[in-house]
């Protein structure tokens, strides 16, 4: 679906015109996920932090003791929690959108493709003067969100499951699910190393996709933080 609208506005050198074209990009159920995965990051990330670096002591009541349970069910429940959207997510990308699908593959098959990513680096380097519109991910955020975001999620959700599995017993559901990590790195200390690698991963893209998105919303004249809100994209062209 797509609306547009021209405004007329004067200026000293004649009338400028600014045309807005508002497309709907982003269905409920990806922004939903997105916002459901950012907040279950934002706990992961220092949880896991602190269960993999525990703090060397507790001071206070007693009750004060039961803190690393704490992290520990926190982090736990957040897992299953970016788990289970996850699992929805993979299913609206084969029922959803294009948009809905594009964090899943990458065309490198398309030279095309390749151009317009080789144009995107350019613009994020301040070496091309203006951006192209894309009504949904450009071609360098798809093949950074693949790799960067992606694969490493699917990585550290198994490897994760995988040292769930390992705490709650061979005859737990983990375990039997995952249990299979072991049997291709049997030291578990090596699958909680690559594990804490992953999260850090993710850590950098969020960082990266911050600074990005707001760059984008003052440089572009394209609306990207508001579309994940709303679900529509807002492109501004103008015209002397």
């Amino acid at each position: 679906m797509t609306a547009h609208v021209t405004l007329a506005a004067g200026d000293a050198h004649g009338k400028k015109v600014l045309e807005r074209q508002r497309v709907y990009v982003y269905e409920a159920p990806v922004r939903i996920w997105h916002w459901v995965s950012a907040f279950s990051i934002l706990s992961l990330a220092p949880t896991g932090y602190f269960i993999g670096s525990p703090l060397p002591s507790v001071s206070g009541e007693v009750s004060a003791y039961g803190l690393m349970s704490s992290v520990r069910f926190i982090h736990f429940a957040s897992g299953q929690l970016l788990a289970v959207f996850l699992i929805v997510r993979v299913y609206w990308a084969f029922v959803g959108n294009i948009q809905a699908r594009q964090i899943f593959h990458v065309p490198v098959w398309s030279c095309h493709f390749w151009k317009e990513w080789l144009h995107e680096v350019c613009w994020y380097t301040f070496l091309a003067p203006q951006p192209k519109n894309h009504r949904g991910h450009n071609p360098l955020a798809q093949f950074t969100m693949f790799f960067m975001f992606t694969l490493p999620l699917f990585f550290t959700m198994i490897t994760g499951f995988a040292l769930y599995g390992e705490s709650a017993g061979r005859d737990s559901w983990g375990y039997e699910l995952f249990g299979w990590v072991f049997s291709i790195r049997p030291n578990s200390q090596d699958v909680h190393t690559y594990h804490h690698l992953g999260m850090w991963v993710i850590l950098v893209f969020v960082m990266v996709h911050i600074y990005v998105a707001v760059r984008e919303d003052i440089l572009s004249r394209q609306s990207i933080i508001s579309s994940m809100v709303s679900g529509s994209r807002l492109f501004e062209d103008t015209e002397d």
